[in-house]
C-alpha cells in the first residue's frame, strides 16, 4: 500500500513536471504569437503617412538616396527603418510628406510590418526577463500580458518609428542585467561571459537607437556598481579582472557599437542632401554634388567670402536686418548653417588709424596677424564687439553689426591668427604658402584688436528674436586649440582672382565628423523648446502621463480615415502608477523592520528584493524624471520605456502582497487581474486597431474631457 502511494506520489510529481514544462514552452509562444497578431492586425488599414512617419520613413529613404541628413537622433534606428524600406523593396523616391497618401510603389505595409517585429517580440523578452527576476509563474503571465496588450505599445508598434526598437532594446538590455543576475557566483564561466557581452551589446544598441538609452545605461551601471561593492566587502581576490571585463563588455564595446554606426551612417550617406548645414567645411566638400564653389586659392583684401566656425555649432557667420533687442540693439549676428546671402562677408582693411599696405595695386593676401575689417555685404555694416555682455552665455561679450565704411571706430579691427593649414588630396598640387589664409583648407582665429577676445560660436542658440540661430559672441581664449574659436573660408569669391581646377579638398577626418554631429545633435536637442509664440496642441507634460490625463492624436481626425490615438492602458498605466506610491512605503517597512530586527535578511533576499522591486523603480525613475526637469517639448510617447519598468514595480507590489495569501485566493486575484487586462484592452482596442467613420462613435471611450477623442 505504502509503496504503491509512493509510486502514485513520484508519478504525480513527474506528470507535474510535464506539464510545467510544456507549459513553460508553450505560455511564451502563445504570447509571442498574441503580440505578432495584436500588432500586425489592420497594420496597413491606414494607408496616409501617419504622424512621425513623415520624419522616421524619410530618414529611411535618404540612406536608399545616399543623401545626407541631419537629425537629433543616432543612426541606428534610422538605418534599421531604411533596411525594411529596402526590403519591402521602396527605391527611396517618396519623401513622406505628412498627411499624404501613400503611392501604390510604395509597400508602406510591409515596412511597417518589419518595424512592428520589435514591438512584437517584447512580449517574450519580458516573459524570460520576469522568470529571470524570480517572479511566480503567475506575476510573470501578468507581466507579460500587460506588455502584449498596452494600447501604447501596440499602436506605436504600428508605424515606422523609433519608439519600439528602443522599447525592445531598453528591455533587451535590462533582461540581459537581470540574467547577470541569476549567474552570481558563476562568474567568468562562458555562460557569464556570454551575457556579459550581451548587456554591453545591448547597451551600445540602445544608446545608437535614441540618447534615451542612457537612462537604462545608469541602471546597468548601478547594478555593477552594487556588485562590484559586494564583491570588495566579501574580499573578492580577482577584483582587477572583474573590474577590466565590465569595462571591456558595459563601456568600450557599447562605445564601439554607437561609433560604428556613425561610420556606417557617413558611409551610406555619401552625397550631399538636407543635412549639410550641420557639418564643417570639409566634410560637406567632400560630398557628392555639394554646393560649395569652387574659389580662388589665395584669399586677398577686398575678396567676398563666407566664413565657417568649428566649434559645436558648426554654422555660417550670419548676420541680418534684425536688431538685439537688448544690449546695445545694434545689428545680430548669429550662426546659420544653410547658404543664405546674408551669410557673405567683404574682408576690408582695417580703419584709418592703421594705415593700407601698399602694393603697386596688386592684389594684398590675407597672411596671418593680418588686421582686418569684416564688411557684411547685406547690411553695409561692419562686424563689432564691445564691452556689453552677450544674450545667451554668460561672461562674454557681444558681437553685433554696427556702423558702415564711413561710420566706425577701432573696435572693427580683428587680427587673423593661423592655427593650421592642411594640404590638398592631390599630390601634384603645389604646397601652399602657410602664412596666407586659403578657403577651406586654412583654419584661423579671429581676435578682437582692442578687447583680446576671439569670435566664437558658442553653441547655444538664441531665443525666437534670433531665430534660434547660433549664438556668436567675443570671448577669452587661453587655448589656440579651443575649437568654438577656429573658423575658415567656405566660399571665395574674386573676380580678379583665377581659379586653380587641379585644387582637390583634404579629407575630413572621421572622428571629427562624430564629434562634431554629435554636438550638432546636442544642440538640435537643446533647439526643442516648446514655442510661446505657438500652441502646440500634441504636446503634453510629464505628469500627465502617469495618470493618463490626455493622449495624442496621431493622424488626421476626419470622418474618411482611420484614426488612431495614442493613450496608454487604463488598467496598466493606472495600476502600475498606484504600485509606484505602495513601493516605498513598502520598502520603508521592510527597513524599519530589519532595523528593528523583527526580520532578518540574508544576501541572497536582498538581491532578491533588489533585482524585483529596487531596479525596477528606479528605471522608472531615470526614464520619467528628467523628462519632468528638462525644458524640452514633451510627448506622450515619452512615457512608453518608463511605463514598462512601472509595470514590473506593479508586479512586484502584487507578488509581494500576496506573498501570505493562501492559492486560492491568489489564483481569484490573478485571475481578476487577468481579465481586467483583456478586458480593457478590448474595451478600449480601437485606439490602436484604428477607429473608422465619425469619431463620434466611440464617444464612450472618452472617459475624461481632456481625452480628445471626439471633436
Amino acid at each position: 500500500m505504502d509503496k504503491g502511494n509512493s509510486g502514485d506520489t513520484i508519478g504525480d510529481m513527474k506528470w507535474k513536471e510535464n506539464v510545467q514544462s510544456i507549459a513553460r514552452f508553450l505560455a511564451p509562444l502563445i504570447f509571442t504569437t498574441l503580440s505578432f497578431y495584436v500588432r500586425f492586425k489592420d497594420i496597413g488599414k491606414n494607408d496616409y503617412v501617419v504622424w512621425d512617419e513623415a520624419h522616421f520613413g524619410k530618414f529611411g529613404s535618404y540612406y536608399l538616396r545616399h543623401e545626407f541628413y541631419h537629425d537629433v537622433h543616432p543612426p541606428l534606428g534610422k538605418m534599421l527603418i531604411a533596411l525594411t524600406e529596402w526590403l519591402a523593396g521602396f527605391d527611396g523616391q517618396f519623401d513622406f510628406d505628412s498627411n499624404n497618401a501613400y503611392p501604390d510603389s510604395v509597400n508602406y505595409t510591409r515596412i511597417r510590418q518589419l518595424n512592428a517585429v520589435f514591438g512584437a517580440l517584447c512580449s517574450p523578452v519580458a516573459y524570460f526577463t520576469c522568470l529571470n527576476m524570480k517572479f511566480s509563474i503567475w506575476t510573470t503571465y501578468l507581466i507579460t500580458l500587460m506588455v502584449t496588450l498596452e494600447h501604447s505599445f501596440i499602436v506605436l508598434s504600428k508605424f515606422i518609428l523609433l519608439d519600439s526598437m528602443l522599447l525592445f532594446f531598453t528591455m533587451t538590455t535590462f533582461g540581459c542585467m537581470v540574467k547577470l543576475y541569476t549567474l552570481r557566483g558563476k562568474s567568468f564561466t562562458r555562460t557569464w561571459s556570454l551575457w556579459m557581452l550581451l548587456t554591453g551589446v545591448s547597451i551600445g544598441c540602445v544608446c545608437s537607437v535614441k540618447w534615451v538609452g542612457l537612462f537604462i545605461t545608469i541602471v546597468v551601471g548601478l547594478f555593477t556598481i552594487s556588485e562590484l561593492y559586494e564583491m570588495h566587502c566579501k574580499g573578492e581576490k580577482k577584483k582587477l579582472k572583474h573590474w577590466l571585463i565590465r569595462i571591456i563588455d558595459l563601456i568600450i564595446i557599447p562605445f564601439l557599437i554607437y561609433l560604428f554606426c556613425f561610420k556606417i551612417h557617413f558611409t551610406l550617406l555619401y552625397k550631399s542632401g538636407t543635412g549639410d548645414g550641420s557639418t564643417n567645411t570639409l566634410f560637406q566638400i567632400n560630398l557628392e554634388n555639394n554646393k560649395i564653389e569652387n574659389g580662388p586659392r589665395d584669399i586677398v583684401f577686398g575678396s567676398n567670402v563666407t566664413i565657417r566656425s568649428h566649434g559645436l555649432s558648426p554654422n555660417l557667420l550670419h548676420s541680418h536686418v534684425q536688431s538685439y533687442p537688448e544690449g546695445s540693439q545694434q545689428k545680430q549676428v548669429t550662426g546659420y548653417g544653410f547658404a543664405d546671402t546674408n551669410n557673405m562677408w567683404e574682408i576690408k582693411f582695417p580703419r584709418e588709424s592703421y594705415p593700407k599696405p601698399a602694393n603697386n595695386g596688386r592684389p594684398i593676401k590675407l597672411t596671418d596677424k593680418a588686421v582686418i575689417r569684416l564688411g557684411h555685404i547685406n547690411t553695409a555694416c561692419n562686424l563689432h564687439s564691445h564691452e556689453i555682455s552677450s544674450h545667451v552665455s554668460r561672461g562674454n561679450f557681444e558681437v553685433s553689426g554696427y556702423g558702415s565704411e564711413v561710420v566706425g571706430d577701432s573696435k572693427d579691427n580683428w587680427v587673423i591668427e593661423i592655427v593650421e593649414q592642411l594640404g590638398s588630396s592631390n599630390p601634384n598640387f603645389p604646397k601652399e604658402d602657410s602664412d596666407v589664409v586659403h578657403p577651406v583648407s586654412t583654419f584661423f582665429r579671429l581676435r578682437h584688436q582692442d578687447l583680446g577676445c576671439y569670435l566664437t560660436s558658442t553653441g547655444f542658440s538664441y531665443p525666437a528674436w534670433g531665430f534660434k540661430q547660433s549664438e556668436i559672441v567675443c570671448k577669452y581664449s587661453w587655448s589656440h586649440r579651443d575649437k568654438s574659436t577656429w573658423w575658415n573660408v567656405e566660399e571665395h569669391w574674386n573676380e580678379n582672382l583665377q581659379i586653380s581646377p587641379d585644387y582637390v579638398p583634404p579629407k575630413s577626418k572621421f572622428w571629427t565628423d562624430f564629434i562634431l554631429i554629435n554636438f550638432a545633435m546636442a544642440s538640435s536637442n537643446n533647439a526643442l523648446v516648446p514655442d510661446g509664440d505657438k500652441y502646440d496642441n500634441l504636446a503634453t507634460k510629464a505628469w500627465e502621463w502617469p495618470i493618463l490625463h490626455t493622449g495624442l492624436r496621431m493622424c488626421a481626425w476626419t470622418n474618411n480615415m482611420t484614426k488612431y490615438y495614442l493613450l496608454g492602458s487604463p488598467f496598466n498605466t493606472w495600476l502600475s502608477t498606484i504600485s509606484l506610491f505602495v513601493f516605498p512605503f513598502i520598502t520603508l517597512n521592510l527597513l524599519i523592520s530589519w532595523k528593528r530586527q523583527r526580520i532578518n535578511l540574508s544576501s541572497h533576499q536582498v538581491w532578491l528584493f533588489a533585482i524585483q522591486g529596487v531596479f525596477p523603480f528606479i528605471a522608472w525613475m531615470t526614464h520619467y524624471l528628467p523628462f519632468a526637469t528638462m525644458g524640452r517639448v514633451t510627448y506622450v510617447h515619452h512615457y512608453v520605456p518608463a511605463l514598462y519598468f512601472a509595470m514590473l514595480v506593479f508586479g512586484f507590489v502584487v507578488e509581494f502582497s500576496l506573498r501570505r495569501s493562501n492559492r486560492w485566493l491568489r489564483q481569484i486575484i490573478y485571475n481578476i487581474l487577468f481579465f481586467g487586462c483583456i478586458y480593457i484592452y478590448l474595451l478600449f482596442s480601437p485606439l490602436c486597431q484604428g477607429m473608422t467613420g465619425s469619431a463620434a462613435k466611440y464617444f464612450k471611450l472618452q472617459w475624461f474631457k481632456s481625452w480628445d477623442i471626439v471633436l
